[in-house]
């Protein structure tokens, strides 16, 4: 399991599959889970004003062990499956959507979002930046976080 839950030492960073086991993938799931979790508290929690760094940046950033593992599953999934890997899918499909749900509808999280939205005109962002902030507030915006209770 370690392999698929810290930086692959091989030549290119590609996946080591020959050290990949089927019974390595839901542990390692649950692990990047619970590390992705943690990153995003640390944004909600940054007692920091939102900037595009701290916010957007770190957003962007966060999970990013979780997508390589969901990368390499279920692409393998889709090209060499058996039994096993679809009750593994069957798995951790429940548990990717719960954390997904988690994220895009937490409002601190959006509070922060927006909040560096609200002021993307005085920042002087690349168009690369801009455009990852917009991909960011629509994110959450079209999965109804401009919805929710305003709260004073």
């Amino acid at each position: 399991m370690k392999t698929l839950t810290s930086t692959f030492n091989t030549k290119h960073n590609t996946a080591p599959f020959s050290q990949i086991k089927l019974e390595d993938y839901k542990p390692a799931f649950i692990e990047n889970i619970t590390k992705a979790k943690a990153e995003i508290d640390a944004i909600i929690n940054n007692s920091e004003a939102p900037t595009f760094e701290n916010t957007i940046v770190a957003l962007d950033f966060s999970g990013e062990q979780l997508d390589r593992l969901s990368s390499i599953f279920f692409n393998l999934n889709s090209a060499e499956t058996c039994d096993e890997m679809q009750k593994i899918a069957q798995d951790v499909s429940p548990l990717l959507t719960e954390f997904s749900n988690d994220i895009t509808l937490n409002e601190d999280l959006f509070k922060r979002v927006k909040a560096v939205f609200d002021q993307k005109d005085s920042l002087t962002l690349t168009t690369e930046q801009a455009t990852l902030l917009d991909k960011k507030f629509k994110g959450f915006s079209r999965n109804g976080a401009c919805l929710m209770k305003k709260t004073n």
